[in-house]
This record gives C-alpha cells, structure tokens and sequence, in this order.
C-alpha cells in the first residue's frame, strides 16, 4: 500500500524539515557562474526558499492539513514586512523588495506545493500542465524578471519550464508512487493503455507504461520546440547562455528516458552530458552574438547530446 503519514507535531520553525538536497543535487543548473555575480545572490535565495517549501510538501510524516498550514504560514509571512523571523521566508521577502519581484513568482509555488497535499494524482496531460504552470514557470519568469528581460520570453520560458518539470516527474515516476502517493503521470493514458497505478510499482517498466512514458516525453519535445527560441530572445549573454544550455540538458535527459528504464535505474545525466551540453550551449550563443546577433544557431543542430 502507499505511504500513509503518521501523525507528526508542528515544527516550531518551517525552516527546521529539511531533505538534505541541494542545488549541487539538481538536474539543471542553479544560479551558475553563467549569470552575473551581483545576481547569484537573489537566486540562490529564491532556491532555498522553494526548496524550504518543497521539503514541506514532499515530507512523508506530515499529514496534508499539516503541510498546508505550513505552507499558508510561508505565504503569509512572505508579504508582512511586520514580521522579525530571521530565515528563508525573511530573506526572499527581502530579496523581493531589493530586487523589485512580485511576490507572485514565490506564492505561486506555494499553491503549487499546497496542491501536492491536495491532490495526488493527475487526470490529463492538460491537468499536469496546469499544475506546472504553477510549479515550474514561475521559476523562469523568476529568472527573467530578475535580468529586466523582456514579458515576451514568458511563452518559451514556460515551455522550458514545464518540460523540466515534466522530465522531473518521469525520472522519478515510481519514487514518487512508492514513497509519496502521488501519480503525475496521466490517468487517462494510463487507463488507455489497460492500467492501473500501481504498475509503478514494477521493478521494470512493461510495454504498455513505456508507450504512456513515451507519450508524455512526445509531449516534452513539443514544449522544446517551443522553448528554442528562449536563448535568442536574451538581452542578457549570460541568461542567453544558461537558457541554451539547459535546453540542450533537457533534449539530453529525454533522449535517455526515451531508451532507459525509469523503474529499473536512475536516469539522470552525466558529468559529460554537462560538459557537452554546456560547451555547446556557450558556443551557439557566443556565435550568434559574434555575428552581429542574438539569433544564434538552431537547438536541433545541438546532435544527439542536446
């Protein structure tokens, strides 16, 4: 049977449930040396602070009412000025302010993260998207926001965005039904195929899972589609150069869970896989750039590393 929380008490601080990852344990880069110095700071904020709320909703022990109050805290908190707690949700409010953020690229997060405690499954593609919008986009509107980019790059950086998430929930498909309860893959592509659930909880994936995997990543190569244009859209070469590198990361990652077996092994990229995909993220951008543009060199051309 899934994991059933076990009454839990309160922490007296949010803050104290902690998961133990870092940014150094993400898929994707975290504020890297790409992006200019003076910025890094406010990223890195924004990364602990979803991060502080994530470890709250992914926290097996507490039960759901639990896990939204805390969360209603952090969002209650992150708009009083009044309030004199010294800790992630203090920083972000102030980073906010520095920096001139709507709060919303924050408490979109949190509605996502009280949607987790919610809700376990997701009925459609649709319906995933839909929790991605809240869970995932507000994270590169962040980052645009932040480099006084333009609204524009909103489109492609939401594609970006949810196909991250998307590739996120692929990879850790049966970790999240084991440990979690909780199903992001389609309901509706799973009853298609003749199944149920709790064929997550395979040592393999059978054919029929892999045709819904298979789906799902069609569906995260359209949004890369979509998203190919982000790193031409930069004003800024650092962020031009990050978006580029992360695009080719992304066509990387799923390229391997078109051919691994989420169930069996733990699909992530390599430490060549980064070094390829940065190296040719930075050059695509660099010339552009070189040639008197931004338009720089199509993602497809990136070869079978992204």
């Amino acid at each position: 049977m899934p994991h059933s929380p076990k009454p839990q008490a309160i922490p007296s601080s949010p803050t104290e449930l902690t998961s133990g990852k870092t940014a150094r344990d993400e898929n994707f880069p975290v504020g890297s040396w790409l992006i200019e110095a003076r910025l890094r700071p406010h990223i890195m904020t924004y990364y602990r602070f979803a991060r502080a709320a994530d470890n709250i909703a992914d926290n097996p022990d507490l039960a759901a009412g639990d896990k939204i109050s805390l969360l209603s805290l952090f969002e209650d908190r992150l708009t009083n000025a009044a309030d004199r707690e010294k800790d992630v949700v203090a920083d972000m409010r102030q980073s906010l302010a520095a920096t001139a953020i709507a709060p919303v690229r924050c408490l979109d997060l949190l509605y996502a993260f009280m949607q987790d405690a919610r809700k376990s499954r997701r009925e459609s593609w649709d319906d995933l998207l839909d929790y991605c919008r809240l869970s995932a986009n507000p994270v590169g509107r962040y980052l645009l926001d932040l480099h006084g980019e333009e609204p524009a790059a909103y489109v492609a950086s939401d594609a970006l965005c949810s196909a991250l998430q998307v590739l996120n929930h692929l990879q850790d498909c049966g970790k999240d039904y084991r440990q979690l309860n909780r199903v992001y893959l389609p309901m509706d592509w799973l009853t298609s195929q003749g199944l149920t659930e709790e064929v997550l909880r395979s040592d393999r994936t059978p054919p029929a899972l892999r045709r819904v995997i298979n789906l799902c990543l069609d569906g995260v190569d359209s949004l890369l589609e979509d998203a190919v244009s982000l790193p031409r859209q930069m004003k800024n070469r650092g962020l031009s150069m990050e978006s580029a590198v992360i695009l080719r990361l992304a066509l990387r990652l799923s390229a391997r869970l078109r051919k691994e077996d989420p169930l069996a092994v733990n699909v992530s990229l390599s430490k060549l896989d980064f070094l390829i995909c940065a190296l040719r993220g930075i050059l695509a951008v660099l010339a552009g750039r070189l040639l008197g543009s931004r338009n720089a060199p199509d993602i497809e051309t990136a070869g079978p590393h992204g």
